[in-house]
């Protein structure tokens, strides 16, 4: 007969269930394409439809299916009616591994999605984070592709027991050899979570200030005053006391001055009051106090508290200029003069009028 060529045996089988294993696998690899074309089809009008980001994230994920990867599973479903107990362990590893490549490749098209959408809501308000979720995205990316490895490795019969053991070895030593950095990374880490500055922010840390430009996985820069740039290493920057000026509610003022001692009493009780009256008046000012705080050697000492209602500095000078000149012109018109500091008086020849130490 014209068909008996379907009862020949191959590899112990004969053709016919061979064919039949083809098209199982054949029919199950087509209902797949229909329902991730459909799939596709209607997830991604869902999502033009909706504001979740569930469907969105779907979508993706599903664009990330490689066919080829698909095949061998498939292959491997539909020789589970031939008996070749060689081509079913081949079959079954190589389904396996495939599974896991494709596995993969569905997880970092969620990390992605995640990383694309966290980076785009944080980029303008806080740069920082957004840095620091590229760098953990990259981290994510390598923990995920180790872990790939090791089950692909332990599926095609090698004893990872020993290669984890090692790598954990490997990985103290490495650890030590690097605490400096790890410090520095776990400490950015420790920055962009707590957040005690972020990128724009004016600080101060010991004798350097500035405004923060990036922060990096092991640095932050700071841009000075005058212009420079100071890098300083994350780890040593918590470690130290943090000034941020950005973050300050209102700015407290201290207004210290002296007066000659010849400036009579009643225009001295007067001042604190005068002050009072002036600053008072001020919207932009919360008044605290001000008084005559000692009678020093060489003049009498006033001093006035007041908070500036902003942490703006331009205004804090504005008004601290504002209140000196005030005081200048009232102390002009009423002929108030302000102490001088001591200064070693000249003989006639020119030589200092030092004290004479007896012998």
């Amino acid at each position: 007969m014209r068909f008996d060529w379907l009862d020949t045996l191959f590899l112990g089988e004969p053709v016919r269930d061979w064919l039949i294993a083809l098209g199982v696998a054949a029919g199950t690899l087509a209902v797949l394409a229909l329902l991730k074309k459909v799939g596709l089809r209607r997830l991604a009008s869902l999502a033009r439809r909706t504001k979740t980001a569930v469907d969105d994230l779907l979508v993706e994920v599903l664009h990330q299916t490689r066919w080829l990867l698909i095949l061998l599973p498939v292959l491997f479903l539909g020789s589970q009616s031939l008996d070749v107990p060689r081509l079913h362990r081949i079959l079954k590893t190589a389904a396996i591994l495939a599974f896991l490549v494709q596995l993969a490749l569905w997880l970092l098209a969620a990390l992605d999605f995640w990383v694309e959408r966290a980076r785009s809501k944080r980029l303008e308000s806080d740069a920082a984070a957004a840095t620091m979720i590229g760098a953990f995205s990259f981290l994510g990316r390598i923990v995920l592709w180790a872990v790939i490895v090791l089950v692909a490795l332990d599926n095609v019969g090698v004893n990872v027991t020993a290669l984890v053991a090692g790598l954990g070895v490997g990985g103290v030593a490495v650890a030590l050899a690097l605490q400096n950095i790890l410090g520095d990374l776990l400490a950015s880490l420790s920055i962009v979570l707590d957040k005690p500055f972020v990128i724009g922010d004016s600080i101060q840390v010991d004798t350097f200030s500035g405004t923060v430009e990036s922060i990096g996985l092991k640095t932050t820069h700071l841009r000075s005053v005058s212009g420079e740039q100071i890098i300083l290493s994350n780890g040593d920057l918590l470690r130290s006391r943090i000034r941020n000026h950005k973050r300050m509610a209102e700015r407290r003022v201290v207004v210290a001055f002296g007066l000659d001692h010849s400036t009579p009493a009643d225009r001295l009780e007067a001042i604190p009051e005068l002050l009072r009256g002036w600053l008072d008046g001020r919207d932009d000012v919360r008044f605290d106090r001000a008084h005559l705080v000692r009678l020093g050697e060489a003049s009498f000492d006033f001093e006035a508290v007041y908070f500036v209602l902003s942490p703006d500095y331009l205004l804090h000078m504005n008004v601290q200029q504002d209140i000196l000149l005030r005081l200048l012109r009232r102390f002009e018109k009423e002929g108030i003069e302000l102490a001088h500091p001591a200064r070693p008086q000249l003989l006639e020849k020119g030589s200092l009028n030092l004290p004479q130490v007896s012998s």
